[in-house]
């Protein structure tokens, strides 16, 4: 997110170095050009493994990510603050499908950048922006379980439309004006002019990114994992205690409850499931990223380039994996999917379609 592509040696000496000893195997990424940024191709098979398999999570980011768009928006039965939440957190996948990954890609394989500067810079705020905005749906969205878990009865006058607007607003909002400002005004660059000199060839798009800003970038993360990392655990607890509860209904309804007790049992650990991976499958995937980043930031970028891309696009992944573990997980997803794949959604009256059938 906050730093592209190369890892970033901490002196120009270094950089020359590493360019002598790569010789005999590298190339240039504009041949006729002096200035042109030297790069060491993959050969084809590598190239084709690498091409498919981020390909495949560009593909599965932008299409999965619509299809959960296209339910929530078109099935009125889908329309609730918390649904559009989830949308939400969908356009913001979507975008990292649509406007990150595809370039990061091509700049990961290829080891150029083909795009010219001008969206070297706004690729990286896509980067920025889309990314934290992901990260502070899922922050609202664990907020938003917590409280319909915790006080259901009271959840609809809690979580309205208009407080799920402004945490959509500020989801928005905050990343772009701090990605944004941060990269056009250089401030990220402020004690790295040495290095940023180092690194600017034709072909290259490297952020570099100093401590203090490393620091920010990691505390924008850290605080709405720890955000997420308590509901949940909350969350866990508070279903444990109501499956409890129901265990020790008395005798005398102990019948007329039974189906209900198995319904709300069944249901609580559902949810527990699908919560737990979710916070596994976010820790998972954006943690090893930003351990790295602030620790590399710190050891003058150690990083070698192979081990950041991984971890980078491991990242990218969880835009990709967004959509099934908040929707593929639920029936009425699947039914929906159907509907539209099928072209059923296109029939008059479609939308008003139940998709909860008891």
């Amino acid at each position: 997110m906050a730093a592209e592509d190369d890892s970033f040696p901490w002196d120009q000496d270094s950089i020359l170095s590493r360019d002598l000893l790569s010789a005999t195997s590298a190339q240039l990424c504009y041949e006729n050009l002096n200035t042109s940024c030297v790069r060491i191709p993959y050969s084809t098979g590598p190239r084709l493994i690498l091409y498919a398999v981020f390909g495949f999570g560009t593909v599965l980011a932008v299409c999965g990510n619509l299809l959960v768009m296209t339910s929530i928006l078109h099935f009125r039965q889908l329309h609730s603050p918390a649904n559009f939440l989830v949308a939400s957190l969908a356009c913001a996948d979507f975008l990292v499908g649509l406007t990150v990954m595809p370039f990061s890609t091509v700049r990961s394989v290829e080891g150029c950048w083909y795009f010219g500067e001008t969206y070297c810079k706004l690729h990286s705020c896509f980067d920025v922006w889309f990314c934290y905005s992901s990260i502070f749906h899922l922050s609202f969205i664990s907020v938003d379980r917590y409280i319909a878990v915790s006080d259901p009865l009271a959840y609809p006058t809690r979580f309205t439309l208009s407080v799920s607007g402004k945490c959509i607003l500020f989801s928005w909002l905050l990343p772009i004006i701090y990605g944004c400002s941060l990269l056009y005004s250089g401030a990220d660059e402020a004690g790295l002019e040495d290095l940023v000199s180092a690194l600017t060839c034709v072909g290259g798009c490297q952020v570099a990114v100093n401590q203090t800003w490393v620091f920010i970038h990691f505390t924008l993360f850290f605080i709405p994992s720890l955000v997420m990392i308590t509901v949940y655990s909350k969350i866990f607890l508070i279903a444990k205690q109501q499956a409890q509860k129901i265990e020790k209904m008395s005798d005398r309804t102990a019948n007329a409850a039974e189906s209900y007790k198995d319904r709300v049992a069944k249901r609580e650990r559902k949810a527990a499931k699908t919560l737990g991976i979710a916070v596994a499958a976010f820790l998972l995937s954006w943690l090893p990223y930003f351990i790295d980043v602030i620790i590399d930031a710190f050891l003058g970028f150690i990083t070698p380039t192979y081990v950041y891309e991984i971890l980078v696009w491991i990242a990218y992944y969880n835009s990709a994996m967004n959509p099934l573990i908040y929707a593929f997980f639920y029936p009425w997803f699947r039914k929906a999917i159907k509907m539209i794949v099928t072209g059923k959604i296109l029939r008059e009256n479609s939308s008003t379609t139940n998709l909860f059938p008891e």
